[in-house]
This record gives structure tokens, C-alpha cells and sequence, in this order.
């Protein structure tokens, strides 16, 4: 491709005809005042006959020079991309266009018959009088058009380019989702399946077979809520009932979780799916598992504002890992979190001897 290929060198079909219909038109207007003038000075003269010499000597060469700038413009664009380019193509227009228009016109009125110097010189004074002014504007014109076509290309290319740029943010981010989600859901059921195969070994298999049997419940929504991109809130803690009372029959009356702030709110916010169960999970692996005696897990919820608060405690063990935080869950927790609302967020502390865990959702989400 040489320097001055442009990859679009079609025609430019639409600008030559605006310029055929703009050209007759202003051949009918001056027609018109032609048709005018004569009836003034009482000459007879016929509007359509004054219509057709117009058009042919004035619009012709004007539509040649628009379509031929066109065509030439859409081949070769790098022609006017400087100001001493634009210079040199009009000079060279001037140079070889206005002669030849001078020339046509005085063809068509008979004026080529030059038997002197003298006729020569009145030829070109009466030419020079003749299209500088058409000329001139016709050039402007068809540069103008060139110029806003390529802004108009370069402003559609730059939103398809943000436009592509979104999509795919948008599937990098939904594969990030989904690649969170592969990694939770298995971490899920493994966990569950840890419950049962307690019970297994104890050899209690009604309570093994009621376990499969919450666990399939359980499975079930997992599975629904993971084609999702958000539940709601009220969703989430009925599943960690569901979610408790399959782990009950591992624990016992020693699983005790207190929950507080349950009503009618929670129906109308939104959350990622299977928000809740990681947080419990967290807390029933360093409170019972590191220790005797009944849990200590209380789970609340309140509005702040504009903002739900979801709050997990539980006492911290001297048998509890120094992070408590860093667990698989929490952390796609944390991640699915910002992928759903940039305000969303879980905060990890320990106060007064308990490791709190508390999730925030904006009211509002955009």
C-alpha cells in the first residue's frame, strides 16, 4: 500500500449526488433570475431554455470538479492531511480546472473564434470575470465534507473501539466469575460432604441419609443461584438455614448460631449468590472445630444508612489460625463482591476476643 492509499477507496457515491442536486438547484434559482432580468428590460426569453444553459455551462464543469475531487480525496486522503498539501492541491486546481472551465464555457458561447491578438485579450478579461468565485467554494465544499467524513470515521471507529473494549472487560470479568465460582462450589461441597461422611463413620446411617437428602436441597439452589449474577439477601440466609441444619446433624445441640436484624429488607437487596454460607463456614470451622462446648455464632443484620450490614462473629480460639481471614472462601467472597458493585466490600477484624466478619451492600446498586 503506498503512502497516499487510503484502505476505503470506494467513491464517494453521496457526495456527488448532493453536489448534481445542489448544482441544479442553484441553476433553476439563477435560470430564474436570468428569466427575471430579461422580462425587466423587455426581452424574450424561455425559462427552460435559460434552465438547460445553465445547468450545462455553469453546473457541468462544477459537478465534474466535485465528483472528480471526490473520487480523488477518497483514493488518496493523505493529499490534504497537511495545509501546504491543501495549498498545492488548490494552486494545481487553479493551474488546470479554471482553464479548461474558461475554455468549455467559451466554446459553448462561440467565443473561440480569435482572428487577433486583440480578441485573445478580450477573451481571457472576459473569462477571468467567469467561476472563481463557484470554483473556489465547490473546492471548500468538497474539503469540508472530506473533513467531517474522516472525523465522523475516526469518532465511530473510536466507539467501536470502547465498545469492544467493554465487551470485553465484560467477558473477562464473567470469566473471572465463573472461575471464582468453579473454585467455591467445590469447596462447598466438599465441606458438606465432610458433614456426612461424619455421620457415616459414626454409623448412623438414618442421619447419613437425611444428610443426603438436605444435601440435595442444598445442591439444588446452589446450582440455580450459580447461573446468576445476583439473589437476593432473604435467599441467602434461608439457604444457610438449610446449610445449618445439615451441619446440626454432624454437631449436635452444639451448634448454636443467633440470628438477629431477619425482615422484610432483606427481600429487596441483592447479593451475590452464596454469600452467607463462606462466612458461616468460617466461623463453625474456628469456633466448634477448635474447641469444646456449644458455638458462639451470631449473625445480624442492619441498615446504615444508605448501606446493609451483615455481620458474622464468633470467639477466637487460642487454637485459630493468627488469619483468620485468608480462608478460600472469604477470599472469593472479597473478589465477587467488587465484580458486583465497585461499594460492596467484606472486612475482616478481631474485637474483644471475637473474629468478626462484616459484609456491606449498597441499598441502591447501579
Amino acid at each position: 500500500m503506498t503512502p497516499f492509499t487510503s484502505p476505503n477507496t470506494s467513491p464517494a457515491p453521496r457526495t456527488i449526488a448532493t453536489a448534481v442536486l445542489v448544482w441544479a438547484a442553484i441553476s433553476a434559482l439563477g435560470a430564474l433570475q436570468t428569466y427575471s432580468d430579461n422580462l425587466r428590460v423587455g426581452v424574450d426569453s424561455h425559462y427552460p431554455a435559460l434552465l438547460v444553459t445553465w445547468f450545462i455551462e455553469y453546473a457541468v464543469p462544477l459537478i465534474v470538479l466535485s465528483a472528480g475531487l471526490s473520487l480523488v480525496l477518497a483514493r488518496w486522503p493523505a493529499l490534504i492531511a497537511r495545509p501546504r498539501n491543501v495549498f498545492a492541491l488548490f494552486v494545481g486546481l487553479v493551474l488546470v480546472f479554471q482553464p479548461a472551465q474558461w475554455t468549455y464555457m467559451a466554446w459553448l458561447r462561440g467565443y473561440l473564434h480569435i482572428a487577433s491578438l486583440e480578441d485573445a485579450r478580450l477573451l481571457l478579461m472576459k473569462m477571468l470575470l467567469v467561476g472563481w468565485f463557484s470554483t473556489t467554494g465547490t473546492f471548500a465544499a468538497i474539503l469540508a465534507i472530506h473533513y467531517w467524513r474522516q472525523a465522523r470515521e475516526r469518532e465511530l471507529a473510536w466507539q467501536r473501539s470502547q465498545n469492544d473494549m467493554l465487551n470485553l472487560r465484560l467477558a473477562l470479568e464473567q470469566q473471572r466469575m465463573l472461575a471464582l465460582r468453579a473454585q467455591f462450589e467445590p469447596h462447598f461441597l466438599f465441606n458438606a460432604l465432610n458433614a456426612i461422611s461424619a455421620l457415616v463413620r459414626d454409623g448412623d446411617r438414618s442421619l447419613a441419609l437425611g444428610g443426603i437428602g438436605r444435601l440435595s436441597d442444598l445442591l439444588r439452589y446452589a446450582l440455580s443461584a450459580s447461573v446468576r449474577n445476583t439473589v437476593t439477601v432473604a435467599a441467602e440466609l434461608q439457604f444457610v438455614r438449610d446449610y445449618l441444619d445439615l451441619q446440626r446433624l454432624r454437631y449436635g445441640e452444639r451448634l448454636q448460631v443467633q440470628i438477629d436484624g431477619d425482615g422484610r429488607l432483606l427481600h429487596e437487596v441483592a447479593c451475590p449468590p452464596l454469600l452467607l454460607q463462606p462466612l458461616i463456614e468460617n466461623a463453625l470451622r474456628h469456633d466448634l472445630d477448635c474447641r469444646e462446648g456449644p458455638s458462639d455464632i451470631r449473625l445480624g443484620f442492619a441498615q446504615e444508612g444508605e448501606v446493609l450490614a451483615i455481620r458474622v462473629d464468633n470467639p477466637v480460639s487460642a487454637q485459630a489460625s493468627p488469619n483468620p481471614g485468608a480462608g478460600l472462601g472469604l477470599a472469593n467472597t472479597r473478589e465477587r463482591l467488587k465484580l458486583m458493585h465497585p461499594t460492596a466490600s467484606l472486612s475482616t477484624s478481631q474485637q474483644d476476643g471475637r473474629f468478626v466478619a462484616e459484609v456491606r451492600l449498597p441499598l441502591e446498586q447501579e
